[in-house]
């Protein structure tokens, strides 16, 4: 149930570089100069500008006069972002750590190689003794979840261990945000900021560079569909458990994924990031389209039987077989981690899901 836990984790306080819009939606700035090249093999580049100066959303201020050696993420979002910037062998711990077949081949192998230090939150006292210098910490106020999740390290344990953190903003602030997210500009300021962070400007630029030019041929594609032309759209979080399903609000990161792929989230009017609904508030929405969001089980042949699974619960269960959807097959294999968790893949999943709505308009997929 890895998926809900993840779900109801995001809240509280996030890190973002001097500079960067506090909403969802808002732009996020670059505050720091971008390095002229990229580092080798994973090094800050000698053009690095430093201090570089992060902010929370309270207002508290963080410096780096260095790059940071010891990395320690809180999840798979974070150690994704830091291998694709270069810096994945400074990355010496991560918790919840990607599952077999999550990570993209060409990263795979060398996330892999993370130690991880926690299944699921990481312990406490083995985050204090990392020795770490930094920690990537995709949720906030993870010790205040209950249910065995355990405490987390106070501000002044943090320091006295010389950690320093840095939390994705467009994760941990998501709920708090004062606008829906309905672009990716928030985890575009999470992979610039951990560049600046981390002395990897430039890479962080290009990866930036890359998602905007693939949400943009998309934009430019839809460019004629009116608004009420768009259809309603259900991510249906299968792992979540079919009991209740688990909504996506409009302050998630999977809102602005599907708003840029020219649907209607049929839960945008959520403020929020996740939250539990009943399936008779599915049946009012009565969606055109449902995703069925399934976590990465390894292989092909075992992620076909999970989306199989989900298909099937939706076709038998009496308050869903005669959904829109689902009497017109209209149904989205894309798995979860690429949707509702940030990173540089959410650009492809807008691209894959309009052009399975909109195969006419939007021809290349990735």
């Amino acid at each position: 149930m890895r998926s809900r836990v993840l779900c109801g984790m995001a809240a509280a306080v996030a890190v973002l570089v001097t500079g960067c819009g506090s909403g969802g939606g808002a732009k996020t700035g670059d505050a720091g100069a971008a390095a002229t090249s990229a580092p080798a093999a994973g090094a800050p580049s000698a053009a690095a500008a430093f201090p570089v100066k992060v902010t929370d959303c309270a207002g508290k201020e963080t410096v780096f006069d260095s790059a940071p050696k010891k990395i320690v993420t809180s999840n798979a979002s974070g150690l994704e972002m830091l291998l694709r910037l270069g810096a994945g062998d400074r990355v010496t711990g991560t918790g919840f750590p990607p599952g077999k077949g999550a990570l993209p081949a060409d990263i795979a192998d060398a996330g892999a190689k993370v130690p991880v230090l926690g299944d699921m939150v990481i312990p406490k006292e083995k985050l204090l003794g990392s020795g770490a210098d930094l920690y990537v910490e995709t949720f906030a106020a993870m010790g205040g979840m209950g249910g065995g999740m355990g405490t987390t390290p106070t501000d002044q344990e943090y320091r006295a261990a010389g950690i320093k953190r840095v939390f994705l903003h467009s994760t941990a602030c998501a709920a708090m945000a004062k606008a829906p997210q309905q672009e990716l500009s928030g985890v575009e300021g999470d992979i610039r900021s951990l560049g600046q962070v981390t002395g990897t400007s430039a890479k962080a630029d290009a990866l930036v560079a890359d998602m905007e030019k693939k949400v943009g041929s998309v934009k430019t594609a839809l460019a004629g569909v009116a608004a009420d032309q768009r259809p309603g759209y259900f991510f249906f979080d299968f792992d979540a458990g079919t009991k209740q399903p688990m909504a996506v609000c409009n302050r998630q990161v999977g809102n602005a994924v599907i708003t840029l792929a020219g649907a209607r989230n049929v839960f945008g009017d959520c403020d929020g990031d996740f939250k539990p609904v009943s399936w008779e508030d599915v049946v009012a929405k009565n969606p055109d389209w449902i995703q069925l969001g399934v976590r990465n089980r390894g292989s092909e042949a075992e992620n076909k039987k999970a989306f199989d699974d989900a298909e099937k619960f939706l076709r038998e269960f009496p308050a869903t077989k005669g959904l829109k959807a689902v009497q017109e097959g209209h149904f989205v294999r894309i798995g979860s981690e690429v949707t509702t968790i940030a990173g540089t893949r959410n650009a492809d999943t807008v691209q894959q899901i309009a052009h399975t709505l909109f195969p006419d308009l939007v021809k290349d997929a990735q």
